[in-house]
């Protein structure tokens, strides 16, 4: 039986040396993206090599270990990511191909046909909906398709639902990342939670900002702040006083309603002197030899029944994904979980004991079956026969033949490094730097999801380090452990899977490297300004917004 036990300083016995071997795969993914813009399968690939030759050469993983790590890796990506983004933009595409989607765009624009105040609405307001009851990028790919049909520039779109998914991964899926993070640090639950809604928030007021500035620059802060401001400011507060003393799983979900209440309250009072309307051409189909309607006129021919069917789907989601959290529906779902030990993969972390290679298939429960079922539910209600949401289901799958192999090649790298040793080096690497330790113990946790594409990985990967570290160093552990979770968030717009996801679903696939570019900027500044805000409150000048 090969095993293989993870070591941390294989060079030398030098953390700095063998980091900086570890980051050569980081290094290269990054570099064949943002600088040579490689195209991204192609850039997954050669990093996988790099991280696979790292794993063999430096770290004595055995090559056949490193090749089934590897596949593990790229078939744990099938249900988690794949099929979600696949089934996300099949029920987009059954919208299209139905015209609903049509008098959707035409509602939206009837609360503000500013694509300034649509992104603040779609991107921020109604992702955070969607990842606090889902997640693992459905924001991403269903948000960048609204924002596509309403007008925006795919790129921009992308990069907005990119950004715009970061404030509320800290609490998604109902809380699962802190949830994971209790478990494996053994900090109490409602403590975390509480610390990273003293964290998140002060980021989320300045999320909104950061897309209109996406979307239209210096003229889009100076004349769209207001709006911008009303929903940040009122999405933070109410992610603050529900993860404090309310409920920790139900942070976002409040956020997301109170986010969006306010800033359609205001839009009844306030509008932006100047508008910024579709930057792309809208196909629009219409009788031959028939005037062209303006969308204000079509708007006020659309019915409610029409308008209510058009929002049906997504209502859909948000009522099944709520329904499954439920217990005796939770329990009844968990009946179809296939769960197994990845054959012939045994890996001992640096104690000796077994880290865990099981594969979990959620058949019924997870994200990619329930989005699913919201798509059969409601096609005919969009009034497609089964033929013609099955010629949907098909389309998509060409759509999306180039994300797969990226995909599974990144998810790939994720586990070569995880398993081997690397991911954990890095994070070492960073924890021996004494009380400075504070403000890098966010940039760990964004190194975190920046690799794994997840939060809660991010947690379950470098939580129990951070408190090892806090103790070593006599800082607060709940607070470096919420700092893991909290900095992570800001990973979430740089990782590969989440470029991928939002060029796939806006139809750039390719240009990942000019998504990872034009989001790298804002990634850093933000998290830079968590690292700031932690360390702060590890010293006595903000330390009294702990608990």
């Amino acid at each position: 039986m090969n095993m293989y036990q993870q070591v941390y300083a294989p060079i030398a016995g030098s953390l700095g040396l063998s980091s900086a071997f570890a980051a050569l795969p980081l290094v290269t993914m990054f570099v064949l993206l943002g600088g040579l813009r490689w195209s991204p399968h192609v850039a997954g690939l050669c990093s996988l090599l790099v991280a696979g030759a790292v794993a063999v050469l430096a770290y004595g993983m055995p090559l056949d270990v490193t090749l089934n790590t590897a596949a593990y890796g790229a078939a744990f990506s099938i249900l988690p990511i794949i099929l979600i983004v696949i089934n996300a933009i099949w029920i987009q595409n059954m919208m299209v191909r139905s015209g609903k989607f049509e008098v959707l765009r035409r509602t939206f624009g009837v609360l503000s046909n500013d694509l300034r105040v649509q992104a603040i609405i779609i991107a921020f307001c109604f992702g955070a909906l969607l990842e606090a009851l889902a997640g693992a990028g459905t924001p991403i790919a269903i948000a960048a398709v609204m924002l596509v049909a309403l007008g925006m520039d795919p790129l921009k779109a992308a990069v907005c639902a990119l950004a715009a998914d970061t404030a509320p991964v800290a609490f998604g899926a109902l809380a699962v990342p802190i949830t994971t993070l209790a478990a494996v640090t053994g900090e109490p639950f409602e403590l975390l939670g509480a610390i990273v809604g003293r964290q998140t928030p002060v980021i989320s007021v300045f999320v909104p900002l950061v897309l209109v500035w996406i979307v239209d620059g210096r003229r889009g802060i100076r004349q769209v702040w207001p709006a911008a401001l009303v929903s940040g400011l009122s999405f933070g507060i109410a992610q603050f006083v529900c993860s404090n003393y309310i409920s920790v799983q139900l942070s976002d979900v409040l956020a997301a309603l109170v986010g969006a209440g306010m800033l359609v309250g205001f839009l009844q009072v306030w509008q932006p002197d100047e508008t910024v309307e579709a930057q792309i051409p809208l196909r629009r189909a219409q009788p031959v030899g028939a005037a062209v309607a303006s969308d204000a006129e079509l708007a006020r021919a659309d019915s409610t029944g029409d308008r209510l069917l058009a929002f049906l789907p997504y209502v859909a989601i948000i009522v099944i994904f709520t329904l499954a959290q439920i217990g005796a529906v939770d329990r009844l779902l968990s009946v179809g979980l296939v769960k197994f030990p990845w054959p012939d993969l045994h890996i001992l972390n640096g104690a000796g004991k077994p880290v865990g290679t099981m594969l979990a298939l959620p058949l019924l429960s997870g994200t990619a079956p329930l989005l699913l079922l919201a798509g059969l539910l409601t096609a005919p209600f969009l009034g497609l026969s089964a033929g013609e949401t099955w010629r949907a289901y098909r389309e998509t799958l060409w759509q999306m033949r180039w994300m797969v192999p990226t995909v599974f090649f990144v998810l790939a790298v994720a586990f070569v490094m995880n398993l081997s040793g690397q991911t954990i080096t890095l994070g070492r690497w960073l924890a021996n730097t004494g009380h400075a330790f504070a403000f890098l113990s966010g940039a760990i946790g964004w190194i975190g999801v920046a690799i794994t594409g997840s939060d809660n990985s991010s947690n379950a990967l470098f939580g129990a380090m951070q408190v090892a570290a806090a103790k070593e160093t006599g800082l607060s552990p709940a607070l470096l452990a919420a700092a893991n979770s909290a900095g992570g968030v800001l990973g979430k717009m740089i990782s590969p899977q989440s470029l991928a996801i939002g060029a796939a679903a806006v139809g750039i696939i390719g240009r990942e490297g000019d998504i990872f570019r034009a989001s790298l900027f804002w990634s850093v500044v933000l998290t830079l300004a968590l690292c700031l805000l932690v360390w702060l409150q590890a010293t006595p000048v903000l330390s009294w917004m702990l608990p």
